[in-house]
């Protein structure tokens, strides 16, 4: 915490304290939704198309695909020099050489200086908000934020689709160049509110910067709050109690890539938490966010315009259901949205093939790419309510404190490897394979609805340093759907009364101290008498 004689902060505290830093990584969560649909309109952009010497279909994958590659290398950078820098000089470095990427884009004549500013643009680090933004806020809004910044993430992904259908009765270069720029917009936000924000607390006690951390606890408690206040002094406890449990324990990246892990099983989770994120990729959601105009243009068979429209009208109803995840991530828990979530998508990828089957009939060929087109509107209804925030949080709250920034980073590059195949296999599989590509995605989610049963516990309604004890009593754990307490929701009683017998040892421990102050008085005023 600054030492200088000016407020911290710019003298906000509270509840307005963390919803700057929720502005912020909201900011970027949208930014990321944009940069994910910006190329879903471009690819189909005939002036785009000219400029880059109308690549074919393997080549356009490329372009779009190699952003995600930038993301991987985001991700690696964030898992091995993120716990060094902090949350927040992270976040910042990544916003900086995105700006510089979006501006390369902009001013891109051929496609190898697209590739490279695709890359370059792609380094900002999606990593760190989710768990930057965790570490700052109550665990009973935790869940509910991260998912409403998913949320956002989807409101960049409609704004890309309306903007680039905007432009698209532009004529010349300022059709796709002026989207690609507009991505700047949000590197102001970022640069005006990041760098007078707190670090998260938890990483300064992890780092021996007790001091700071406390300060930061105080801030963002509000209210008058000072470091003596009993609610600041048991969050402290409470981090550094599981910094302590964790410090030994936590494996190497050695133990990790041997598949050793400590007692708390550490490794588990960091598999459980990469899985959740690969999972997300798999349901097959990049085949259409990032080419869903192509797709209704070249499976559903619709003009050019037309899919635009499409595309953008099904951005706005797939933000609006998406507010739903936010209503229940804490009621029905991680668990359920996500096999809710694939049992559903399994079924719309089950109609589309089968309408994309009879799209070719010379007769009722358009009713079936309509029934097709219908149901990757549906497809998006539940990815948004079930699978859009859930993977993005489940790497935070799986991971224990010393290993959170490595497995959040380490999720994300599972992430971005997958969504960098996908969208790199989408446009030539959609050619050679037609409706039968569809069979792939509906198969993989399928799969993932016994795979989350028996492998994922809950993680709503808890202390991020529940899941740690639940670890650490259960060290054997795998078949989680066996172990009541690992996927009931309700937050397991004995945790509760742990914290109640925390919170009393704290006020003896407190009553003590001014029972000494009280009696060290007595004894002064005494001793002045005789």
């Amino acid at each position: 915490m600054p030492t200088t004689g000016k407020k911290p902060y710019l003298g906000i505290t509270g509840t307005r304290l963390g919803g700057w830093v929720t502005v912020a990584c909201t900011a970027a969560m949208v930014l990321f939704g944009y940069d994910q649909g910006v190329f879903g309109g471009i690819i189909i952009t005939p002036d785009f198309l000219e400029t880059m010497g109308n690549p074919n279909p393997s080549l356009q994958g490329a372009i779009v695909a190699l952003y995600d590659i930038g993301c991987l290398f985001g991700a690696l950078a964030a898992m091995v020099f993120g716990e060094h820098l902090g949350r927040k000089k992270t976040f910042l470095i990544g916003v900086v050489v995105m700006s510089i990427g979006a501006l390369m884009q902009a001013c891109s004549y051929t496609v190898s200086q697209m590739i490279f500013a695709r890359i370059i643009t792609g380094l900002v680090n999606t990593a760190t908000a989710p768990v930057w933004q965790s570490e700052t806020c109550k665990p009973s809004w935790r869940g509910k934020l991260v998912v409403f910044e998913m949320v956002m993430n989807i409101a960049g992904f409609s704004l890309s689709n309306w903007m680039t259908y905007g432009f698209s009765f532009v004529e010349g270069s300022t059709s796709w160049r002026f989207p690609i720029a507009f991505q700047l917009a949000f590197s102001v936000i970022l640069l005006g509110t990041i760098p007078w924000l707190p670090e998260s607390p938890r990483w300064l006690l992890m780092h021996g910067r007790e001091v700071e951390g406390v300060g930061v606890l105080v801030a963002l408690q509000g209210g008058g709050a000072t470091a003596e206040d009993d609610v600041v002094v048991d969050q402290k406890i409470e981090i550094l109690d599981a910094l302590r449990l964790e410090k030994d324990s936590a494996p190497t990246w050695s133990d990790i890539i041997h598949m050793r892990g400590g007692e708390t099983g550490m490794v588990q989770r960091l598999l459980l938490g990469a899985g959740a994120q690969l999972m997300q990729q798999l349901v097959g959601i990049n085949v259409t966010s990032y080419y869903l105009p192509l797709v209704l243009q070249n499976s559903v068979g619709l003009s050019n315009n037309l899919a635009r429209l499409l595309a953008a009208c099904n951005s706005v109803s797939y933000l609006v259901f998406s507010f739903a995840g936010i209503v229940l991530i804490e009621r029905a828990g991680r668990r359920k949205l996500m096999m809710w979530g694939a049992a559903g998508q399994c079924m719309c990828y089950m109609f589309i093939s089968a309408f994309l089957s009879q799209a070719d009939d010379p007769v009722h060929g358009a009713r079936y790419g309509a029934g097709a087109t219908v149901f990757f509107f549906a497809y998006y209804l539940f990815f948004g309510i079930c699978w859009q925030g859930v993977p993005w949080l489940y790497p935070v709250e799986i991971n224990s404190l010393a290993m959170r920034t490595k497995g959040a980073a380490l999720a994300t590059a599972a992430n971005w490897l997958t969504n960098y195949l996908i969208v790199e296999i989408t446009p030539a599989g959609i050619a050679s394979l037609g409706w039968r590509f569809y069979l792939i995605w509906m198969f993989f989610n399928a799969l993932f609805v016994p795979v989350v049963w028996l492998l994922y516990p809950e993680t709503a309604n808890r202390h991020l340093e529940d899941i740690d004890h639940l670890y650490r009593d259960n060290s054997e754990m795998v078949w989680v759907f066996r172990n009541k307490e690992a996927i009931q929701m309700e937050r397991p009683q004995r945790f509760v009364d742990a914290d109640n017998h925390r919170a009393q040892g704290a006020l003896a421990a407190r009553a003590d101290v001014v029972q000494g102050q009280i009696d060290q008085e007595l004894a002064d005023n005494l001793r002045k008498r005789t």
